[in-house]
């Protein structure tokens, strides 16, 4: 999705695990700009921003602009990036460059809709198999999400990738006969036997 947030960025000349700790403890982080046939670029951005934009709804397929000092505004989307893992702060992210004109392979996120009716009748259990589909489209075309309505969904039943319809200008990269929703017959709860007392034998005195 093609959003109107503009980033600003400047050129990362000191490399190294010190100036990138230096870097996160003032709330910037370093990134890399990479793609369309152009040499990688080492930047630096503000931390904050980028996980405002992952965090978004959507996500790492928003496509931006990042700006830096003597350079055109660059198109990009958030390829890559590394999460801390004990804070769970951004620590360091990689730009696709876009092109507007050529078509672009994401995976997009899967959202069912609707109440599946063989979870309300039969008591089964939706099954949400499938939560992203790869497909091929130009930067402008790309859907936040894509809707997969269950509500007809009978207990047994399965949905797959080639019964969704997608957007005009989507081409689905996955096999179609990859199952998106399915609904499954509850689980029998297994009762477990109380175990049996040993049988006690009582041993008397031996008869002459």
């Amino acid at each position: 999705m093609i959003s109107d947030i503009t980033v600003e960025a400047s050129l990362r000349n000191n490399t190294g695990s010190a100036e990138s700790r230096r870097l996160r403890r003032v709330g910037l982080m370093p990134a890399t700009i990479y793609g369309d046939k152009k040499d990688p670029l080492s930047v630096i951005v503000n931390a904050k921003e980028i996980t405002r934009i992952l965090r978004s709804e959507s996500g790492h397929n928003t496509i931006f602009n990042l700006q830096t000092p003597g350079h055109d505004a660059t198109t990009v989307r958030i390829k890559d990036w590394q999460i801390h893992p004990i804070s769970g702060k951004l620590m360091h992210a990689d730009f696709y460059r876009i092109s507007l004109t050529e078509k672009q392979n994401v995976n997009v996120p899967v959202e069912l809709v609707g109440e599946a009716a063989g979870t309300k009748i039969g008591g089964g259990i939706l099954e949400h198999n499938l939560r992203e589909l790869s497909v091929e489209c130009l930067a402008a075309d790309i859907p936040e999400h894509i809707s997969v309505d269950v509500s007809n969904l009978q207990l047994g039943e399965h949905i797959s990738v080639k019964d969704i319809s997608v957007p005009e200008g989507l081409r689905v990269l996955n096999n179609p006969d990859q199952v998106v929703a399915s609904v499954l017959a509850p689980r029998e709860e297994t009762v477990s036997e109380p175990l049996a007392e040993p049988e006690v034998i009582k041993k008397g005195k031996e008869e002459k």
